[in-house]
């Protein structure tokens, strides 16, 4: 675990120090070098914990999404660039100083196996998240958004630590290992069931739940394209395990706090696909696909079962990889029309071709088509939905439908129709973005080949 961490934190000096015409090669180089590294993570093993320390150790849950934050940091700093162009050098090295600061906590918050560390890490990677929504965003309104995610956060997280302490004063410790030996602590009085909602609630918000989920599109949609790659790809991760691991020792859990996070997640899946069929802005309409995405992660983490964990694990790791790429993909049109309304940056495929082929291929994975990762993900989430309730089927269905519909809604209103008078002239697409979106795209197609890797099912 140290020979990832260790590098990780040097990358600090070498954004601070490197000489500037060299600083986005050694920091890129850098980064992808501890990403190949990391991959050792994903080979199967025997045991229930890999690389086990007294502090960390990797088991099935956790090992794709350390190899997914390891591996999404380069590409951050790749989507960087064109945004930073125009800053002094000094403001380019605090920010990808600001984008390493929050690797270490995101990976000791996957990696943990002591839940008062995994509370630290959890809410330290807020502090250089909105340090990149409130002081590199785009508009105005960026400190709003800042607000509405610290607060939101903070609100939701505090009934969190007071639980973690009330089960230490229970049981005397809080290694994980050692609390999924022990019998289920939460009884089924009135204090169990709170302890079990507020250990959930924090995760809930991070993931987000429909209804809790209003920090979401604004912090998405003011952050630079590095904060908006960050939270849709590694942060909102953090609340589905978050909830993989907290009900995996809280016993089977009543069914007062199964139906209504149940529904609200499948609801809230319906109601923002629904939403997403209305939305002007481009990065909105991702940020609201997140929402009905992670609910399903949601729906599945609250069952419980051996199939829907891996289901979610599955479909967490896909659409870590398909919206950043959609968001990078959002941030070319944006870099080029200044603009993020989908009226005025349509027509888009005769100008950038090659650009049309990623969007296609973003959008065919971000609507689940056989044979990617994204629909085998979904088939076990909605198997093991409809084996706990049949009605569940309707909802799904729905959602379903309604995610095909606003994807193929956003491909053809960014590259069909005709172009807009006000564009005379495009920038032409570059090698880096290119590269950028094959990164995205490749381990998802790799991982269709294999896709036992992600699925969370110790081999």
């Amino acid at each position: 675990m140290l020979k990832i961490i260790l590098p990780t934190i040097m990358l600090l000096p070498t954004a601070l120090l490197s000489p500037p015409k060299f600083l986005w090669t050694n920091t890129t180089l850098y980064s992808l070098l501890i990403a190949a590294l990391s991959l050792q993570w994903l080979i199967p093993t025997y045991y229930p914990y890999k690389f086990l320390s007294n502090w960390t150790g990797i088991d099935q849950i956790s090992s794709p999404l350390l190899v997914l934050s390891c591996w999404l940091l380069p590409l951050m700093i790749m989507a960087s660039q064109n945004h930073l162009q125009q800053e002094p050098m000094q403001r380019k090295r605090i920010f990808i100083s600001t984008l390493v600061a929050v690797q270490p906590f995101i990976l000791l918050a996957f990696s943990t196996t002591e839940l008062a560390l995994f509370y630290i890490s959890f809410e330290a990677t807020l502090i250089p998240t909105l340090i990149l929504i409130t002081r590199w965003g785009n508009q105005p309104e960026r400190l709003s958004a800042g607000i509405y995610l610290l607060f939101y956060t903070l609100v939701s997280s505090l009934p969190l630590l007071i639980t973690i302490m009330h089960l230490y004063v229970k049981i005397g410790t809080l290694h994980l290992p050692t609390l999924q030996l022990t019998h289920p602590t939460l009884s089924t009085s009135w204090t169990g069931m709170l302890s079990g909602l507020a250990l959930l609630m924090a995760f809930m918000v991070k993931a987000p739940l429909y209804g809790l989920h209003l920090w979401l599109p604004k912090a998405h949609v003011e952050a630079p394209i590095a904060g908006s790659m960050l939270l849709a790809a590694l942060l909102l991760k953090l609340g589905g395990y978050g909830i993989m691991r907290v009900t995996l020792f809280m016993g089977p859990l009543s069914n007062l706090l199964h139906y209504p996070f149940l529904t609200l997640a499948l609801w809230g899946a319906l109601m923002t696909s629904s939403i997403c069929l209305r939305q002007t802005d481009l990065k909105s309409l991702i940020a609201y696909s997140s929402v009905s995405h992670m609910g399903l992660v949601i729906a599945a983490g609250m069952i419980q079962t051996h199939w829907s964990f891996s289901g979610a694990m599955i479909l967490m790791i896909s659409h870590g990889l398909t919206s950043s790429m959609l968001f990078c993909l959002a941030n070319t049109n944006y870099e080029r029309t200044h603009s993020r309304i989908l009226l005025l940056t349509r027509g888009l495929q005769p100008l950038l071709p090659l650009m049309a082929t990623w969007w296609l291929l973003a959008n065919l994975t971000n609507m689940a088509l056989p044979p990617t990762t994204n629909l085998m993900a979904e088939l076990t989430i909605m198997i093991t939905l409809f084996n706990w309730s049949a009605f569940t089927i309707i909802l799904t269905g729905i959602a379903t439908l309604l995610t095909a519909s606003y994807t193929l809604f956003m491909l053809l209103m960014t590259q069909r129709g005709s172009i807009p008078s006000h564009i005379t002239s495009m920038q032409n697409s570059t090698t880096r973005e290119h590269l950028l979106m094959a990164l995205h795209i490749i381990p998802m197609f790799l991982l269709i080949l294999k896709p036992e890797l992600i699925s969370g099912i110790p081999s």
